[in-house]
């Protein structure tokens, strides 16, 4: 007797590891820039409800957690269920440098969008300096 193995399934297998599944869904996916003196990240979840959001700061460490329930129905049967369910959560280490107690958070269309300004401690500023001979002049730290 022969037994029989999909020559696919090891490639699903690795394929999952990145891309997740219904029982372990995938990490968010995330973009981030710098505007001038203000820093966004944005976070791509499509489907979450608003309430099942929830943006934390510990120190420099910013967590992200959010949830995508799949809708059920007793008299509908599923025919496909591909798009990831469940809790998905991003961690991301800030820099000393941004203001996180004056972060932002807006969702919109399915993209959660974290505006996070600049420290005014980390701005450029100048500095006094002064001489035996004249007064103070500035220059540019």
């Amino acid at each position: 007797m022969l037994l029989r193995t999909d020559p696919f399934r090891e490639l699903d297998r690795v394929f999952e590891q990145f891309t997740g599944t219904s029982s372990r869904p995938a990490a968010m996916h995330v973009d981030a820039e710098r505007d001038g003196d203000t820093f966004y990240v944005y976070f791509d979840l499509p489907g979450v409800d608003p309430g099942s959001i929830d943006v934390t700061v510990e120190r420099n460490v910013l967590q992200v957690q959010a949830q995508r329930q799949r809708r059920t129905r007793d008299d509908v049967e599923p025919v496909i269920s591909e798009r990831p369910m469940g809790v998905f959560s991003r961690q991301l280490f800030l820099a000393d440098t941004l203001d996180t107690d004056r972060l932002e958070a807006l969702y919109d269309n399915g993209v959660l969008t974290l505006r996070i300004p600049i420290a005014e401690r980390a701005k450029p500023r100048r500095i006094a300096i002064g001489t035996g001979d004249s007064a103070p002049k500035q220059i540019k730290a």
